[in-house]
């Protein structure tokens, strides 16, 4: 066995255990008021982290004002209680009219 493959073994036991850990400890261990809201900020920042890396870069560097505006017309639509599917469709329309008229 190569030590790729050990590796993909490795990570999934981890991550089976780490998945059964939850189930198992649920009700036995109380976290304070004070580090639920602490995990619940940092579940908050990681996304807004990832959608930020996702609307503004592409293959390191700055992905052109088309895809933020998309995200950003999309984000405005959720906002205003849209259905999903029209955010989606109105974020993807708005970065394909941008890109055909030449703003990358």
């Amino acid at each position: 066995m190569n030590a790729t493959v050990a590796m993909i073994l490795a990570l999934a036991a981890g991550t089976y255990a780490f998945r059964l850990v939850g189930p198992a400890l649920h009700g036995r261990v109380e976290l304070p008021a004070r580090v639920q809201e602490l995990l619940s900020a940092g579940a908050v920042v990681l996304l807004a982290a990832l959608l930020a890396t996702g609307a503004l870069t592409e293959n390191g560097g700055f992905a052109g004002w088309a895809r933020p505006t998309g995200v950003l017309a999309g984000a405005v639509l959720a906002w205003r209680r849209a259905p999903f599917a029209v955010a989606v469709l109105g974020a993807a329309g708005t970065t394909a009219v941008l890109r055909a008229v030449g703003v990358s």
